[in-house]
């Protein structure tokens, strides 16, 4: 007996929802697999749009270029993960930047006393905004938009708007730009920090309880709460480890500028959270792998350089980017519902 029109519209409706619905969960299960998806196709269409662009020597410079997002993007990864955000982060990296490069050059300390009180300020500084958010209660959306000010106006006066040129920077803290050969590539120092920190960091959320604890209080801090996990500590820990990881980056930045500036750095926080949204990782927190986040940077990266060969207007890389984040949000809303 052959089955009518109607049945075999409506058969054919429920295999598309049942497609759908598995990529949906595999998409939920696998947060990196949307945007290493995506990096590979951009990849090869900008291979095809200028042969040039596959050339090591570009690839090389295209990852030198991620490292100061990449690893910023660390940090916030780990706060958005929790369901916060850090708008704060790039302040705090660039602050960290100049109490190293001054102290040592103007203050005439120690340059291993110098790194070691940038580190401080940076983690002391994620502290700060883990206080606010755990202990005041404010929003870390409005804690962080205050501190970004704040941790830039001490910048600013901690400087006196002046640069510490490359000619005044102590050698130590110029080290994470020097470049290295492997094989055909040419990588910085600070690439390899970058990679570290995310391996680091990987393992720890994977393996680790505090990793565990991360997601559940992101997921549902009410839930994370009554099963016993101390969801002021965990997130305190997070904006201390994240202020750590700013910290670090400073050392990267300095490398990469091969300079220490207070005006560098000013959209660091943007791109970071750009790299994390489109690495996977839900803004409503819970869900995400911090690697994804090392994936977004490098497809921002990719973007970039590859409608640069292409010869358009840089107006396009922006409009590029900011069609990627809307897409990438639109992505996680549908696969959350996943989970209904």
């Amino acid at each position: 007996m052959t089955k009518s029109a109607a049945e075999l519209e409506f058969s054919h409706q429920a295999e598309k929802q049942s497609l759908a619905g598995r990529i949906q969960v595999a998409l939920h299960k696998y947060p990196t697999l949307s945007p290493a998806l995506v990096l590979i196709i951009s990849l090869g269409v900008f291979w095809f749009l200028n042969p040039n662009f596959k050339d090591p020597f570009n690839l090389s410079l295209v990852l030198q270029q991620v490292a100061v997002v990449g690893s910023i993007a660390i940090g916030q990864t780990i706060i958005i993960l929790t369901a916060g955000i850090d708008l704060s982060c790039g302040a705090i990296a660039i602050f960290a930047s100049m109490v190293m490069a001054k102290l040592a050059f103007e203050n005439h300390v120690p340059v291993a006393l110098s790194f070691i009180i940038g580190l401080a300020v940076g983690t002391g500084a994620g502290a700060f905004n883990g206080f606010l958010v755990t202990k005041v209660k404010l929003p870390p959306f409005i804690v962080t938009l205050g501190t970004f000010n704040v941790f830039t106006a001490f910048t600013l006066l901690f400087a006196k708007g002046r640069t510490v040129r490359d000619t005044e920077v102590d050698p130590f803290l110029l080290t994470l730009g020097k470049v290295i050969h492997i094989g055909a590539f040419n990588v910085t120092y600070g690439v390899l920090v970058m990679i570290a920190m995310y391996l680091i960091l990987a393992y720890a959320l994977r393996y680790t309880a505090w990793g565990r604890h991360v997601y559940a209080t992101g997921d549902d801090i009410e839930a994370a709460r009554l099963a016993g996990i101390q969801t002021n500590r965990v997130l305190m820990s997070v904006y201390l480890v994240a202020g750590f990881i700013f910290a670090m980056t400073a050392w990267i930045i300095i490398g990469r500028v091969n300079a220490a500036s207070p005006n560098s750095g000013q959209d660091l926080n943007l791109d970071s959270i750009t790299a994390v949204v489109i690495g996977g990782t839900s803004l409503f927190g819970g869900r995400g792998r911090i690697i994804g986040s090392l994936i977004g940077a490098v497809i921002v990266g990719v973007f970039r350089d590859g409608l640069t060969l292409a010869g358009l207007d840089p107006y396009y890389q922006t409009l590029a980017v900011g069609i990627l984040i809307i897409s990438a949000v639109t992505i996680d809303q549908w696969i959350r519902k996943a989970r209904k």
